[in-house]
């Protein structure tokens, strides 16, 4: 595991390649703040470094650890999963950026890391790496000034052949352009229509309406979710069947006999999927708004 601070630019036999993703990351521009930008930039990525996924997430103990996007190429995408994974505990104790997220620097650095599946810790190997297949993470990431961390990072999975010294040097000269350009999308992509109902301070008057314009039957609400997203599995429909009915998260555990973290788990999972973040934009996909 290694990491090390941004250095000047690279050297002439490395700015063919350079000039190429640097050719194919304009593009990019183009679709900041579109659904397909994730996607879209690995695929661009490949002439620099052919990573198999990718994630965008702020991550550490004095914030609320977030994936912001994430993607796949050429492997199922369990990005997702992974992210669930890594908050399952091993989050807490991730050493992989070099210092512990108690220890804020003075002032925001920007770092690149590299580290492979060998060197990352137990459980933390056991329940993201070696559980999805990935072998090897390179990142670009920001040190803020909290101790949180905000990480640009491609990952080679087990099937690929390493990364080469020349593909990490390469990927250090566009990393400062891939920092920039995944702030940018998600400023532009974040929801800014709605707020959000959890933090209305009038959040039963908000939902009243929507409420009565649903069928309240739990079939009928899973019936309508499915049509939405079929990929949704029986607990996320069980779970956000409930939401729509207007239930806490606590009725929904006490109704499935479930823990309230694994409610929000499967809430979360399920909003993943819908390509949603907040309650009231459940109601606006099951209403068709």
């Amino acid at each position: 595991m290694r990491q090390w601070i941004l250095s000047t630019p690279a050297a002439p036999s490395r700015q063919a390649a350079i000039g190429s993703a640097a050719h194919a990351l304009a593009g990019m521009v183009q679709r900041l703040g579109e659904p397909g930008f994730a996607p879209s930039l690995l695929d661009e990525l490949v002439p620099v470094l052919p990573a198999a996924s990718w994630s965008v997430y702020r991550t550490g103990h004095r914030c609320k650890p977030t994936l912001f996007m994430s993607a796949s190429r050429g492997v199922p995408d369990t990005t997702q999963d992974c992210w669930w994974a890594y908050l399952s505990g091993p989050y807490r104790r991730d050493r992989t950026w070099g210092r512990a997220f108690e220890d804020a620097p003075a002032e925001r650095l920007t770092r690149l890391c590299h580290v492979t599946a060998t060197e990352v810790e137990g459980e933390h190997r056991a329940r993201v790496y070696e559980a999805h297949g990935v072998a090897e993470r390179v990142s670009v990431a920001d040190y803020e000034s909290d101790g949180s961390v905000f990480a640009v990072n491609f990952y080679r999975h087990q099937h690929q052949v390493p990364f080469r010294d020349g593909q990490i040097s390469d990927f250090e000269a566009v990393a400062p352009v891939l920092l920039a350009l995944a702030r940018k999308h998600i400023a532009l992509a974040r929801p800014q229509a709605m707020p959000a109902v959890q933090d209305h301070p009038d959040a039963d008057e908000v939902l009243r309406p929507a409420l009565a314009a649903l069928p309240q039957g739990l079939p009928a609400l899973r019936e309508r979710l499915l049509r939405l997203q079929p990929d949704l599995t029986d607990r996320e429909l069980d779970v956000c069947a409930r939401v729509l009915q207007g239930m806490t998260h606590e009725g929904i555990a006490a109704d499935l006999g479930l823990g309230v973290p694994t409610i929000k788990t499967y809430r979360n999972r399920a909003f993943a999927r819908l390509g949603i973040h907040f309650r009231n934009e459940l109601f606006a996909k099951v209403l068709g708004r």
